[in-house]
């Protein structure tokens, strides 16, 4: 189990285009940290990919996995 799944499945479920890092924290329950970046390639298995994280307006764009028959 990941320390993120929380976060997977609240994307799963809601299908948000951005996530602010306020609603990162809430969801998990900790701030967004440099794992992030490793963690990420766990949410493709829920069909969605994380886009542009952006540290100056403080979001993740996620985006929905397309198939590439």
């Amino acid at each position: 189990m990941s320390k993120y799944d929380p976060l997977w499945e609240y994307i799963k479920r809601n299908e948000p285009e951005v996530l602010s890092f306020e609603t990162v924290e809430t969801v998990c329950g900790f701030p967004i940290d440099h794992a992030f970046l490793t963690y990420k390639k766990e949410l493709e298995a829920y069909g969605f990919k994380i886009g542009k994280i952006s540290m100056k307006d403080k979001t993740v764009k996620v985006e929905r996995q397309t198939d590439t028959f």
